[in-house]
């Protein structure tokens, strides 16, 4: 039987007891996961992005198959949580900085060789995090969040976590990414090769992105989530409210705008983050 054979089976199975197999498969998976070698979320040779559903029914079925467990620190600092999911084992081969000051990484998760991890941030389970990101302080990466190479998460950016429905596709930042203090990534959305979010820019599957650029409003859709086209520049902005009492009120609604696309001089505005790693 396949990992993925046996996950799925494992999920299946409405309730009762766990044995020592069904453990060993769960910790097979997730050591799969802490290599990199699956994947919530994977691009095919075409660019589009696919969910691996099975892979989050794997996750989902450690939450059911743990037990409740004291993993606290400190007397004075205590914590409980399924057994199942631990903090991620690392060491020195890894080549991972995890700079001292309250981070935490749960198991299965993948952080490749030059990622950096600034205090305190958290990144939660499914997560892929590609070679040489930053992730800077009071940062977030949800679970199962697709994150890729050189991609800046300044702090306190949160990148939403998409584990449920297991069909859902998960938040992806794609390479060579700035995300800017504050910001918000949510719902699946798709951010596509190089783009800049600026500070407080907020990215949710309700909220459309106006283009000005190109003359596009970039919106998610039944059949696929919201996507920031690579390379483009995002600010917060506003637009009216056009109905009778918006125009009375004077009310306005929050509207990511794309105000121009990454150049020159953008690079070099963003060049620091290359002396950071």
């Amino acid at each position: 039987m396949s990992l993925r054979e046996g996950i799925e089976e494992l999920y299946a199975r409405a309730g009762g007891e766990f044995g020592d197999s069904d453990r060993a498969l769960f910790d097979a998976f997730k050591a799969a996961l802490n290599r990199g070698e699956v994947r919530a979320a994977e691009r095919d040779e075409t660019g589009v992005w696919h969910t691996n559903a099975w892979v989050k029914r794997g996750i989902l079925a450690g939450f059911r198959l743990g037990v409740l467990a004291d993993m606290s620190a400190h007397a004075a600092l205590r914590f409980f949580d399924k057994d199942t999911y631990p903090v991620r084992p690392t060491s020195l081969a890894d080549g991972v900085r995890i700079v001292p000051g309250g981070s935490s990484v749960r198991d299965g998760v993948y952080l490749a060789p030059g990622v950096v991890c600034m205090p305190p941030m958290y990144v939660n389970v499914g997560a892929y995090v590609d070679e040489g990101t930053m992730i800077d302080s009071h940062a977030l990466v949800g679970s199962c969040a697709q994150i890729g190479r050189r991609v800046h998460l300044s702090a306190a950016a949160q990148v939403g976590g998409v584990l449920e429905p297991v069909g859902a596709m998960p938040v992806v930042v794609e390479d060579d990414v700035l995300v800017g203090g504050g910001c918000g990534i949510y719902e699946g959305t798709i951010v596509r090769a190089g783009a800049v979010l600026a500070a407080g820019t907020i990215l949710t599957g309700s909220t459309p992105v106006y283009d000005t650029v190109r003359g596009e409003i970039y919106r998610r859709t039944p059949e696929r989530p919201l996507e920031i086209p690579a390379g483009a520049v995002v600010v917060p902005g506003t637009r009216r409210v056009e109905n009778e009492r918006g125009r009375e009120w004077g009310l306005s609604l929050y509207a990511p705008v794309i105000v121009k696309y990454r150049d020159e001089r953008t690079d070099r505005a963003v060049q620091l983050e290359d002396y950071l790693r």
